[in-house]
């Protein structure tokens, strides 16, 4: 499950939210646009995803330590919805992306991490943006070490 493929990820359209401060705020982040979506009548059609704009593990462990992440969270969603200051609405942006689906806690995604940064090295690829989590499994029906989620790198 552990492999890296090359994939043309489609631009989506998103609500979402930016915050300063810790990853762990996700999870209060999350349940907050899921609200906002159906008090607007937008419907959502697809899974939570996690925009990471640390450039690398051991900025990201800082930054997260530090309390100053850029924490971006987003569920895609379809039909006309008017964002406001705390939930926005936008494109996510598509392209060419590699991706390694870990199967886990969250917590424990670093090898896959690893892992997806040595196929870069070795294939001589670069990343052009922000890497981003899709979190494919629901974390309240699903056991820790059943959680499944996508790891994707913008590709050069």
């Amino acid at each position: 499950m552990a492999d890296v493929t090359v994939v043309d990820v489609r631009a989506q359209k998103v609500l979402g939210m930016c915050r300063r401060g810790r990853y762990r705020q996700m999870s209060d982040m999350i349940p907050t646009i899921f609200q906002f979506a159906q008090e607007k009548g937008a419907k959502i059609v697809g899974r939570p995803i996690f925009v990471c704009h640390e450039q690398n593990a051991e900025e990201a462990v800082k930054a997260d330590k530090e309390g100053n992440a850029d924490v971006e969270v987003a569920v895609p969603v379809s039909g006309e919805v008017q964002g406001t200051d705390d939930v926005m609405a936008y494109e996510l942006p598509g392209g060419r992306m590699a991706r390694i689906v870990h199967q886990g806690p969250y917590e424990a995604a670093g090898p896959s991490y690893e892992k997806l940064f040595a196929w870069l090295k070795e294939n001589g690829r670069e990343i052009t943006g922000p890497t981003r989590e899709v979190y494919v499994s629901d974390p309240r029906t699903t056991p820790p070490d059943q959680l499944i989620t996508e790891i994707y790198a913008p590709l050069d």
